[in-house]
């Protein structure tokens, strides 16, 4: 009888303690075994930038500010990246891996800086009459409010 209620007493320490031992053993263990192959991944990662080239080929340059026309391109040539950095047992991103990515935007994409809208005011025209229709509209139905409230055998 008491061994049984020894049991019961340990069993919440020997589960912490299995749980303790599997999350070491699946999250950390591979982790920490293999370290980051930098040259393999620099290596590997041409291979991307090269495949995202040749499909970026097929797109009109002019439209290569436009992510729409490319989107499906960029998702692949990400994609690849990050398998490659994963396959040389990197995490993604990398420095050495952004640094690769940010050389293929400087080659594709230098040119899409984004334009600052100039505001400018309407001609003075337009913004006259942009102004004294709603003072207009405001003066007229205050004036037959006026009038309205004056004339109360309307009303009844």
């Amino acid at each position: 009888m008491e061994a049984q209620g020894s049991r019961r007493r340990h069993l919440p320490v020997l589960l912490l303690w299995v749980n303790g031992l599997m999350t070491l053993g699946f999250a950390g263990a591979r982790q920490q075994s293999e370290l980051c192959n930098e040259s393999l991944m620099l290596e590997k990662l041409p291979a991307c930038g090269k495949s995202f080239e040749e499909m970026m080929k097929k797109v009109d340059s002019k439209k290569w500010c436009n992510l729409t026309e490319f989107i499906m391109y960029y998702d692949n040539f990400t994609q690849c990246t990050e398998r490659e950095a994963n396959n040389a047992s990197c995490f993604w991103p990398n420095p050495l891996a952004e640094g690769f990515i940010t050389g293929i935007h400087k080659q594709f994409f230098s040119n899409c800086t984004s334009e600052k809208v100039h505001w400018e005011d309407p001609p003075d025209e337009i913004l006259i009459t942009l102004i004294l229709i709603p003072v207009l509209l405001t003066c007229a139905m205050i004036t037959l409010v006026v009038w309205c409230s004056k004339r109360s055998d309307i009303l009844v």
